[in-house]
């Protein structure tokens, strides 16, 4: 009997098994025999009534508690031990006196009531647990069901829960697929069925379906013989009166009304998949619309402030007025403007190859001191109007990938210097720890509001402190976390006690030392 473990419903009681009828039997002689032996033995009892009243308490116990034949049984024993031993004349069946008569008759009259009512009460009682049980299977596999949120595997799982819970060696859930079934087992395989036999039934059901006369408690019901010899019973999986699939099972007898409701449980989890996958899909949906729409946005607003500072760049150069100087200034806000353009197409670049998994290690033995001046000369003058404090050790090294690590590295740079008042520090600390690399940046900027925190790795977020701060669009942290993810490497950031922000970097790798020569 299934029990709701870790489910919240209470465990049922376990029935114990009725006994054999030949133990029952044994039981019932042994019960008369001893009431008999002690009643005229040992106590010596000479009022009939007394064995009478015992004879009766023996027949109902056995009509509550083992088979209604034993109580039948014992209710005429019972009788005869009476007239036998305690009705006089005693030793004979003879009856002598008139009331015997009917004493013994009122005896064998409610004894056999007695046991017709026990029994009945017993078997009411059976069918009530077996109801109950019932009950609690589904409500545990509709639990099993809503607790499916992987559609990918959830006909898989629901083919596991119902196996599990009614305990069926062998489970499937048929449904119809282009080219065939697609079929979704727990169990035992060998006891599959063939796609022609699931067709015919599936053509039964919506013959079925379609008649007005339709009953769901009388839908067709089919035991099919398997390759392997097993009998299966299969039952369609109906939704609204529409039959979408098919449920067997086969191994451990079943009631016709438990498949049924079975099959209803199925067939809702069935149709709640098709949903799941639906609403999926539309998440997808508008998710690549949301996405591409702020891409567009952000590039088509990133892209005009540098187009429009080369436009006038290059207008001026063509003036004759300029002078070399002007020029040369001219030409540099030019090249200034295209490294922007290029790192911001580097960007994009790089988001759609995390986006695709295109991104892949390569490790080298690299010291932190050569992983920070990789990232300084990749972010360049962007960190001219900051101080720098770089503390990188360079006697270990560690294996990553420099290539990686370094641009991870620089996207954090550019980032603070972005955030951060010009003429304050950005501080680097850079070291081999014995489970990898791990590197620390801080920031005098103003910190990150506390309820941004947990987006802040999010693909195109940028919170209220980017208003009025150049543009972006928002993918340096979210390449730094891709990038770093690549090589199994992890990035956080958190406010600082005093002021500023700080991210962490750590990147697992073996650690050895730099052996220098003296």
């Amino acid at each position: 009997m299934l029990t709701g473990r870790g489910l919240g419903i209470p465990r049922t009681t376990r029935q114990l098994p009725p006994p054999t009828l030949a133990a029952a039997l044994a039981l019932g002689v042994t019960a008369l025999a001893a009431v008999t032996f002690g009643c005229s033995a040992w106590f010596g009892v000479s009022d009939p009534a007394i064995p009478a009243l015992l004879y009766l308490l023996v027949v109902v116990v056995a009509a509550a508690y083992t088979h209604l034949r034993v109580a039948m049984a014992a209710s005429v024993a019972s009788v005869l031990l009476l007239n036998y031993f305690f009705l006089p004349p005693r030793g004979t069946f003879r009856i002598a006196e008139p009331q015997s008569w009917i004493a013994l008759f009122v005896l064998l009259v409610v004894s056999l009531i007695a046991s017709q009512l026990s029994a009945s009460a017993r078997s009411r009682e059976l069918e009530a647990t077996a109801r109950r049980d019932e009950v609690t299977r589904l409500f545990e596999l509709s639990r099993d069901i809503l607790l499916m949120t992987d559609s990918a595997q959830a006909q898989d799982g629901l083919a596991r829960a119902i196996g599990s819970r009614f305990d069926l060696p062998y489970v499937a859930i048929c449904l119809p697929a282009s080219g065939g079934w697609a079929i979704h087992e727990a169990g035992r395989p060998e006891w599959s069925m063939t796609p022609d036999q699931l067709e015919a039934v599936f053509r039964d059901a919506i013959g079925t379906g379609e008649s007005v006369a339709w009953n769901p408690r009388l839908d067709a019901h089919h035991t099919i013989r398997s390759a392997s010899g097993v009998d299966v019973e299969v039952v369609p999986l109906r939704v609204a009166g529409r039959p979408v699939g098919l449920l067997a099972v086969a191994g451990h007898g079943i009631d016709v009304g438990a498949l049924d409701a079975v099959a209803g449980v199925a067939a809702i989890a069935v149709e709640r998949v098709h949903l799941l996958d639906e609403r999926k899909n539309a998440d997808l949906a508008r998710e690549g619309a949301e996405l591409k729409s702020t891409l567009l946005a952000s590039l088509a607003h990133d892209l005009r402030t540098p187009l429009t500072a080369i436009r006038v760049a290059t207008s001026n150069l063509q003036a004759g007025w300029a002078s070399d100087a002007e020029r040369q200034a001219q030409t540099d806000i030019v090249l200034t403007e295209v490294a922007r353009l290029n790192r911001l197409f580097q960007n994009v670049l790089d988001m759609a190859r995390i986006e695709t998994e295109a991104v892949s290690a390569d490790r080298e033995w690299v010291t932190p001191e050569e992983i920070v001046e990789a990232a300084l000369a990749h972010v360049g003058p962007g960190l001219d109007a900051h101080r720098l404090s770089v503390a990188a050790e360079g006697d270990a090294s560690v294996h990553v990938d420099p290539r990686l690590t370094s641009a991870a590295l620089a996207h954090l740079l550019e980032n603070a210097a972005q955030y951060s008042p010009p003429g304050t520090t950005i501080s680097i600390a850079a070291s081999a720890r014995d489970d990898g690399l791990r590197v620390v940046v801080e920031d005098e900027g103003p910190g990150v509001p506390a309820a941004e925190l947990p987006r802040l790795f999010e693909r195109f977020f940028r919170g209220r402190a980017a208003a009025g701060r150049p543009a972006g669009v928002g993918m340096g942290l979210a390449i730094t976390r891709g990038l770093l993810a690549a090589e199994g490497g992890t990035v956080s950031g958190e406010n600082r006690a005093e002021r500023g922000a700080r991210f962490a970097v750590a990147v697992p790798s073996p650690v050895r030392r730099v052996v220098t020569e003296p």
